[in-house]
Parts: structure tokens; C-alpha cells; sequence
């Protein structure tokens, strides 16, 4: 493995751990009543979009399979809903529940597949990257039964 694709790995495999640990922190925040923290940590969230473009403007370079594509392509894809919902547009979707399933499975869809790409980075990568997405799942699911949202 080049130099450059085993690079660009390591940046895959940080950026989807990070976008993991920021999801972790939001439903810890957004369980303990801080939403000025979680609206911080929803930006950094958002700002993740940039390297994980940069990973998408590489994979043709690096000949990367057809699921790297949707895997990268489904986290942008939440990313850009995100975005939308919650700070361009502000909506309050998640009070209906067609909007919300949507959101579920595109949420899911997206930080299931940072697995994959953290996974490109190693072994290691790939089980750290399983364990907090088991956290997250955790979190995402009390956060929704105790608060709702």
C-alpha cells in the first residue's frame, strides 16, 4: 500500500472516530440540559463534511470501491439534512413522526458507514470506530426516550 492511500486511511479512519466521539458528546449534552454546548459541537459536527469531501474528491485516485462511495456519500448526505433541519431552516421535525424515521435512517445510514472508512485506516481503527458507534446508539436511543428529541 502507497504512502499516499495509507495517508489518506488515517485521515478516514480520524475524521469518522471524531464524527463519533462529537455525536457521543451532543447526546451527552443534550441529556444534561446544555444546548448552548451541543449547538457548538453540532457545528463541529457539520465541519466534518469538509474532509470527508476531501476523501470523496480522492477515492477515484486511490481506486476505492463502489461502497466507500455510498459509505462517505450517506455521511454528507446527513450531514447536508442536518445542516438544513436544524440551522439554515430551523424545523421542527421531530415531532412528526414520518420526518423522524427519515432522520433515523439517514442518521444511521451515514454514521454506520464512518465504520467502513475508519476501518480502511486498520483493525484497530475499525473496532474503536464499532465500540463508539455502540455508545452512540445508546445515547441516541435514551436521549430519545428521556427527552424526545
Amino acid at each position: 500500500m502507497s504512502a499516499d492511500i495509507n495517508r489518506t486511511n488515517k485521515v478516514g479512519g480520524v475524521v469518522s472516530l471524531i464524527t463519533l466521539a462529537l455525536c457521543i458528546l451532543i447526546f451527552a449534552f443534550r441529556l444534561g440540559g446544555h444546548p448552548e454546548i451541543e449547538r457548538f459541537l453540532g457545528i463541529l459536527f457539520l465541519l466534518t463534511g469538509v474532509p470527508f469531501l476531501y476523501l470523496l474528491f480522492l477515492a477515484r485516485t486511490h481506486q476505492r470501491p463502489t461502497i466507500f462511495y455510498i459509505q462517505v456519500s450517506a455521511i454528507l448526505l446527513f450531514i447536508l439534512i442536518e445542516l438544513f433541519l436544524d440551522y439554515a431552516f430551523k424545523i421542527d421535525f421531530r415531532n412528526v413522526l414520518w420526518l423522524t424515521i427519515l432522520y433515523v435512517i439517514f442518521f444511521f445510514a451515514g454514521t454506520g458507514g464512518l465504520i467502513g472508512i475508519a476501518s480502511l485506516a486498520g483493525k484497530r481503527w475499525g473496532t474503536v470506530a464499532i465500540v463508539l458507534f455502540l455508545i452512540m446508539t445508546f445515547l441516541a436511543f435514551w436521549q430519545r426516550a428521556k427527552i424526545g428529541m
